[in-house]
């Protein structure tokens, strides 16, 4: 049977019904062609994590391309405004039906279904996903730090609160570290992505803090890099930074077969925060990201740490 997923065909054997099994591998498919970083961490989680793993990470692609589709036929006129909020709620029945127990013959709510029945994940969390990502379809500039902390938290922070359902944790306190891992991954996305989200006309860096550091609108959009730039970028560097400080206190608070791998995706991550510094912060020309041999290299270090810890 196959199934198309942006544009790559799976195939899962030639079975008329589709399998619980198939539908898994369908899922570790999507997170190991999409997501690198994402799925280098997830092969050091234990086996019965795994699977759960790749089934939220394909839950999550779903969500975004399916936004990501409404808001390329936006631009090009195919689409109306009310035509996507129609989208939204077909989608939103969808998942509702799979918390429901309705049978889907979809691979990916067919896996999320089955990590449901371990994995106490409020419908709430996805659900704040979809809301979040909208928000690119009729993007307008945050004004404040607090304004794109909630869309940080939507599109990334409910990632992590997922995540830590299916780690497991000790302590409920390792969900607040989970948002601000979140809110930290995001921040540094939007720091790496700067350069391609100007070609697209936007800005999602806090217009106070621009005025703050006196660099313009207009300046941004053209590019332009100076001594203010430098700044801006280095606070927004440092802003996030302090949210990994902070996050890293949580680690210890999961169960212990989970920690390596949320510590070797939190410092690759963090690690690109440096890649920009070393690129002068050049965010306009230059995608800061890190080698698969930078990536290996911290491995030894926290495998030890995580290992001998309490």
């Amino acid at each position: 049977m196959n199934y198309r997923y942006n544009g790559q065909t799976a195939v899962h054997g030639e079975s008329a019904d589709l399998t619980l099994e198939n539908a898994y591998r369908y899922c570790r498919q999507i997170a190991k062609h999409h997501a690198k970083t994402f799925y280098l961490a997830a092969r050091f989680l234990p086996k019965p994590q795994r699977r759960p793993i790749y089934a939220m990470y394909a839950l999550l692609r779903t969500v975004d391309d399916l936004v990501d589709h409404a808001e390329d036929k936006l631009t090009n006129g195919m689409l109306a405004h009310d035509e996507i909020g129609g989208m939204m709620e077909e989608w939103k029945s969808r998942l509702h039906d799979c918390y429901e127990g309705n049978h889907h013959n979809d691979p990916i709510m067919m896996a999320w279904q089955d990590t449901l029945k371990t994995c106490h994940i409020p419908i709430e969390l996805p659900l704040d996903l979809m809301d979040g990502v909208a928000m690119d379809i009729t993007f307008k500039p945050f004004e404040t730090f607090d304004e794109l902390y909630v869309y940080c938290y939507k599109v990334a922070s409910v990632v992590g609160l997922m995540c830590s359902e299916i780690f497991g944790y000790s302590d409920p306190k390792a969900l607040d570290h989970a948002i601000e891992l979140g809110i930290a991954m995001q921040l540094t996305n939007i720091l790496r992505d700067i350069g391609e989200d100007v070609d697209r006309g936007r800005i999602y860096l806090p217009l106070e803090d621009l005025d703050r550091f006196g660099y313009s609108r207009e300046q941004f959009m053209r590019k332009e890099m100076n001594d203010n730039f430098v700044s801006l970028i280095g606070f927004q560097i440092e802003r996030a930074r302090r949210y990994y400080d902070s996050s890293e206190k949580g680690i210890p608070m999961l169960e212990k077969r989970s920690r390596f791998a949320v510590e070797v995706s939190s410092r690759n991550y963090r690690n690109i925060l440096k890649s920009i510094e070393e690129n002068r912060y050049d965010v306009f020309s230059r995608r800061a990201y890190r080698s698969f041999y930078q990536k290996i290299r911290t491995i030894p270090s926290i495998w030890y740490r995580t290992q001998f810890s309490p």
